[in-house]
C-alpha cells in the first residue's frame, strides 16, 4: 500500500497522472491497464443510482462497489470516497476508514474538505490510513455549482487550504473546478500531486467519471470530453437483438443446447 502511494507521489512534476472512476470489476479490469489511480467515487450515487446528489449514498454501498472494483485492480492505486457523514469526527472517521480499507483492501480513502477537517485527515494519517484530499467544488458540502478561485480572496483561501491538507499528511489533492490560474499556483506551492477535474492542464494529473467520457451518462459539463458514444452503440445492438428475436433469427442452432 505505502509503496504504491510513494510511487504515486513521485510522479508529481515528472509525468502526468492518469485517473478515472470505476464502480465494477468489468470496468476496473480495463482501466487497470492504463490508469495510475482508480477512484470508487461517491459519484456512483448520481451515475448508477439516479440520485440528485451524493449526500445519501451509504457506506455499505460504497464498500460493495469497491469490493467489486478491487477484483479487477492489480497495478493501479485504488482509492475509495468516504461518503458524506462518515467522517464528522476523529472517532467515526477512523472507524469508517478502517472498515473501508479492511473490507475492500483498497489503498486509500478520499475526503472532501470543508476547510475544517484538517485535524481529521491528520488523525487518520497518523493512524496509518492514507488520505487523498479534495478542494474546490466539493459536492458533499456545496449545494450549488460554482467555479472556485475566481476572486483574489478565494485564491488565497484555496492555496491556504491545500497547504493545510498537505501539512495534515494527505498524499494528494483533487482540485475540482478550480480556475486555471489558481490550479497552477496550488500545484506549484505544494509537494504532493494535484489531480484536476475541470481544473485545467496545470494540475499534476486528471480524473473524470468513466461513464461520462464513454457517453453513458447525460452529464455534459464543459470539463467533460466524450471519447465515444457508447449509448448509441448499445442502442443499435439492442435494436438488432430485438429484431432478431422478433423474426426468430435468434437463437440459432449454434446458440442452443
Amino acid at each position: 500500500m505505502l509503496k504504491k502511494i510513494k510511487n504515486f507521489i513521485k510522479k508529481k512534476g515528472t509525468t502526468p497522472i492518469v485517473c478515472l472512476t470505476a464502480y465494477s470489476k468489468n470496468i476496473s479490469k480495463i482501466l487497470d491497464n492504463y490508469c495510475d489511480a482508480i477512484l470508487v467515487g461517491d459519484s456512483l450515487a448520481n451515475v448508477l443510482y439516479g440520485m440528485t446528489n451524493t449526500h445519501k449514498i451509504s457506506l455499505e454501498m460504497m464498500i460493495n462497489h469497491a469490493c467489486s472494483v478491487k477484483q479487477g485492480v492489480k497495478k493501479s492505486l485504488l482509492i475509495v470516497d468516504m461518503p458524506k457523514g462518515t467522517y464528522t469526527n476523529n472517532k467515526n472517521a477512523k472507524k469508517n476508514a478502517n472498515k473501508i480499507i479492511n473490507i475492500t483492501k483498497c489503498d486509500a480513502v478520499k475526503i472532501e474538505s470543508n476547510n475544517k477537517n484538517f485535524s481529521i485527515i491528520e488523525y487518520l494519517v497518523k493512524s496509518g490510513l492514507p488520505v487523498m484530499g479534495h478542494i474546490g467544488y466539493t459536492p458533499q458540502y456545496k449545494k450549488t455549482f460554482t467555479v472556485a478561485g475566481k476572486s483574489y480572496e478565494e485564491e488565497k483561501k484555496l492555496i491556504k487550504e491545500a497547504k493545510k491538507i498537505e501539512k495534515a499528511g494527505a498524499f494528494s489533492i483533487v482540485l475540482e473546478c478550480v480556475s486555471k490560474q489558481v490550479s497552477k499556483k496550488i500545484t506549484q506551492s505544494i509537494n504532493i500531486p494535484t489531480i484536476g477535474i475541470g481544473s485545467s492542464v496545470e494540475c499534476d494529473g486528471q480524473i473524470l467519471v468513466t461513464d461520462d467520457i464513454l457517453g453513458l451518462s447525460n452529464f455534459n459539463p464543459k470539463f467533460v470530453k466524450k471519447y465515444i458514444n457508447l449509448s448509441k452503440l448499445i442502442e443499435k445492438s439492442v435494436q438488432k437483438y430485438k429484431k432478431e428475436v422478433k423474426n426468430k433469427l435468434f437463437p440459432k442452432k449454434i446458440n442452443s443446447y
